[in-house]
């Protein structure tokens, strides 16, 4: 037999998978565009791990705030993680990735972390369009894990260890928001069954640990973890809401009930003829222990009332630094990790305008879209008006000036002054003006019909009465045309605001759904929709203030300006009557 034939496939090509990673990481500054360091710290600062800890399953959480999805591929299948040096590849594997939503959860094999130090970073890098599909899980854990359950599988209950394992049957029910993502819940009917196999071996010799978020119920009873070898039986559950384990001995206890209704993350750590008890990485109780073989089938959540998610078992007792590491790195706000540039620094430091941008939504850039539409309108009139009536100003100075110095002669009609006004293109800007030549123009057709009778010119009441009231009509008209568009600012001011909250409500009720939808319920997750939501108020308030100001002032403008045209035509009656009195 050849050896390619006797080399098993899978490892083959295994080593043909490691091989062009090796290969690409050589140049992976080329070939992402975009990098960003997760730093790590395990001091008093961050999280106070006193011991080093081996090749821990880190997990990163990705949201609008610390991510912009739109620079990586929809599927993330362009994420890398490399040592502090930027070349060497790490291992991870991703749970979920939501760009639509802007939620992922990655988790990566940190091969080491320093206790009660800062540790070097690890480089995130993504934004790469030739980039394929990587990330195995099973190479994310090292090979004392035994079983890892995330319960956001389509496929049903699988395993993400090395092992590889797949429920032989679940009869839990699936619950959406977990601590992490989706976990399971179990009403104490159902439970999620894995057959007998070597692999899921323990050894008093290695001891264990099991782990696990959990959400119990008041004064729950049940079994978290069964596992039945022959007429052995390990038992991890809860009695009356406490910890307990149970290996055909008496049971020890944890030293403190678990919290109703509250996430916590609970470790149990059996090895050298003791247990340990760890509840949201802290010890709580624990005592002499006797662990024998086991290695036959697992019954999970066998008579539990509560909703488990991110349940490992390994067959090796993990150290207390490894424990709190473990619940301090998958916490909704870890103090272990924080994103930061590349450059080093912080992930706040970042723009605050680009992470709004990121995280506006689809209908909040429909409203901000329609508001920059009502914004440019804005702007148009007041500008278009503000020139408008600055032209109007200056032209009715110019006339009124001239109608001062000679009012008589231009209240001739055919005098040279008229003549000579009517010439004048900057006049033609005037509404006074142009109610002048009216005036004019209805008392050249009395005078020629006086004319025709041989009488001289004069008016009389009746006359004055007609010409007032073509006046006035006109005025009316005059002052609608400097109303004209201001209807629009209106809008903008009473309209802006409504828009924008219109758009904010909108949002939020977006964010709190997908936040519901996805289960990370952190602040740095809900902050920066929130943020990005109540930007669309902002865009309100920018269009309506301005509105606000600029309608303000042309109004007065547009007062004063009517207020001249009515004063004139008072003056333009009153000089006529003076003139030809009858």
């Amino acid at each position: 037999m050849s050896f390619s034939h006797a080399f098993p496939r899978r490892l083959r090509q295994g080593c043909a998978l490691l091989l062009l990673s090796l290969c690409a990481a050589a140049h992976a500054g080329d070939d992402w565009e975009h990098h960003r360091k997760l730093s790590l710290d395990t001091t008093e600062t961050g999280s106070l791990i006193k011991e080093d800890v081996a090749q821990l399953p880190l997990l990163v959480r990705l949201h609008s705030g610390n991510f912009t999805f739109s620079e990586a591929k929809p599927d993330g299948s362009d994420l890398r993680f490399f040592a502090a040096d930027g070349k060497t590849p790490l291992a991870f594997h991703i749970d979920k990735f939501d760009a639509a939503n802007e939620l992922a959860s990655v988790w990566v094999q940190l091969p080491k972390l320093g206790g009660n130090a800062k540790s070097e970073p690890v480089v995130m890098a993504w934004g790469n369009k030739n980039a394929a599909a990587a990330g195995t899980p099973g190479k994310t854990y090292d090979a004392s894990q035994l079983l890892v359950l995330h319960f956001g599988d389509a496929e049903g209950v699988l395993d993400s260890s090395p092992l590889g394992l797949r429920a032989q049957s679940s009869t839990a029910q699936p619950l959406a928001a977990g601590p992490i993502g989706a976990g399971v819940h179990f009403d104490g009917s159902g439970s999620i069954a894995f057959a007998a196999a070597p692999a899921l071996k323990l050894s008093p010799a290695t001891g264990f640990t099991l782990s696990f978020w959990i959400n119990p119920a008041a004064s729950d009873n049940g079994a978290v973890y069964v596992q039945r070898d022959g007429g052995r039986t390990l038992t991890v559950g809860l009695r009356s809401g406490t910890l307990y384990a149970s290996a055909g001995g008496a049971p020890v206890s944890a030293g403190a009930a678990l919290k109703p209704a509250v996430w916590q993350h609970v470790a149990v750590v059996a090895g050298g003829g003791k247990l340990s008890f760890y509840i949201d990485g802290a010890e709580s109780g624990g005592a002499g222990f006797s662990l024998p073989e086991m290695a036959g089938a697992v019954q999970i959540g066998e008579g539990l009332h509560a909703d488990l998610d991110e349940l490992g078992l390994a067959g090796t007792a993990r150290s207390a630094a490894y424990v709190l590491a473990l619940a301090d790195s998958q916490g909704a706000d870890s103090p272990l990790l924080s994103l930061a540039d590349e450059g080093g620094g912080d992930s706040g430091g970042a723009s605050v305008f680009s992470i709004l941008m990121g995280a506006v939504t689809l209908d909040g850039w429909i409203v901000i879209g329609l508001l920059m539409v009502m914004a440019v309108i804005s702007f148009y009139v007041m500008i278009s008006k503000a020139i408008m009536l600055s032209a109007i100003g200056k032209s009715n100075q110019l006339f009124l000036a001239a109608f001062e110095k000679d009012s008589h002669d231009l209240l001739t009609p055919g005098h040279a002054s008229a003549e000579q006004l009517s010439a004048d293109a900057r006049l033609h800007r005037s509404p006074i003006y142009r109610l002048y030549s009216l005036g004019l123009q209805e008392l050249r057709v009395r005078f020629e019909a006086q004319a025709r009778v041989e009488r001289s010119p004069a008016l009389s009441s009746a006359s004055s009465d007609a010409i007032r009231a073509a006046l006035d009509a006109a005025s009316l008209k005059e002052t609608q045309s400097l109303n004209r568009g201001i209807v629009l600012l209106t809008i903008a001011i009473a309209g802006g605001p409504f828009l924008g909250l219109l758009g904010t409500v909108v949002g939020v009720m977006i964010t709190f759904a997908a936040i519901a939808a996805a289960g990370d319920v952190n602040v740095n997750a809900i902050a920066p929709g929130i943020a990005a939501a109540l930007v669309a108020t902002v865009a309100g308030l920018a269009v309506a203030i301005p509105a606000l100001f600029g309608y303000n002032w042309l109004a007065a403008q547009i007062k004063n300006a009517s207020s001249d045209i009515h004063v004139f035509v008072d003056r333009f009656l009153t000089r006529s009557a003076e003139v030809y009195s009858a």
